[in-house]
């Protein structure tokens, strides 16, 4: 079966009537045949909170522990999808950054990543049509066994990565812009829309911000 990952940003997943729709968008990708795998940003908002909680409780605080902190925004959307898709008969399962795990260095909060492991998903797709619902933004730095984050806008980094580790036949991000621009065309005004990119470009361009 050709293998599809989706990908939904914080506005997409704002509330549960919204995880409701994206639940809906992923179970039509299931019925046309394809494995899902599905990578999820925190809700809108989230990670904001999380971050202003870190900086008030310790305005030089430990990065170690800022990633444990504004990680958990993204394992929340993932759960709750999960159940979403479980409820409208969707066989799913939600996955952490470091339960596939998605290897990274340690430069906490802003770390890249150095490898994924797909094949537990590729193993639940072929065994059981599992929809693997994955936590963005997050994964696991092997030498110290700590949690660490992409930097902003990191999900889309992760979704890529993913794409590339399960060989997918596409990576469909769903934005609230019309396409992958150089960079962000909300803070760059000479920002222009691409009309293709590969799977390494898409990967380059996301872990820096576009």
């Amino acid at each position: 079966m050709p293998r599809l990952v989706m990908k939904f940003g914080g506005t997409s997943v704002a509330d549960l009537d919204r995880i409701r729709n994206v639940a809906r968008h992923v179970k039509r990708e299931v019925d046309a045949g394809y494995d899902v795998a599905v990578v999820v940003s925190a809700m809108s908002g989230v990670t904001n909170q999380l971050v202003a909680w870190c900086r008030e409780a310790a305005p030089l605080h430990d990065a170690r522990e800022y990633d444990a902190v504004v990680a958990t925004g993204e394992q929340v959307t993932a759960g709750l999808l999960a159940l979403v898709l479980e409820g409208i008969g969707v066989n799913a399962r939600s996955w952490q950054g470091w339960q596939l795990p998605i290897l990274t260095d340690g430069a906490h909060a802003s770390a890249r990543i150095v490898d994924v492991n797909g094949a537990e998903l590729i193993k639940r797709f072929e065994e059981s049509k599992q929809v693997a619902v994955i936590a963005g933004f997050q994964g696991l730095h092997k030498e110290t066994g700590r949690i660490t984050t992409l930097g902003r806008g990191g999900s889309d980094t992760s979704a890529v990565a993913i794409a590339v580790a399960i060989q997918a036949e596409r990576c469909d991000i769903y934005t609230d812009v019309d396409g992958v621009y150089t960079t962000d065309p909300r803070v760059v005004k000479t920002a222009h829309r691409m009309d293709k990119i590969a799977f390494e470009e898409m990967l380059e361009l996301a872990s820096l911000g576009a």
